[in-house]
């Protein structure tokens, strides 16, 4: 008996939700981290903005 084995299903990478894709021109959602520098973006909290890789902080003001 031959076992038909299941193919997992290719998961879609997420890179484009970071960019705006609506006019002829690319334009980042994100900031880019300054210690890891391109293609390594800074993931956006409540009160600050972190790199997952080195784990840079840049903390959001109040605006009154």
């Amino acid at each position: 008996m031959a076992e038909e084995k299941k193919q997992k299903k290719k998961q879609e990478s997420e890179r484009w939700k970071h960019y705006d894709t609506s006019s002829s021109e690319l334009k980042r959602k994100r900031k880019f981290c300054p210690k890891c520098g391109p293609g390594y973006f800074l993931a956006e909290h409540s009160n600050r903005n972190t790199c997952g890789k080195c784990g840079y902080v840049e903390f959001k003001t109040k605006q009154e």
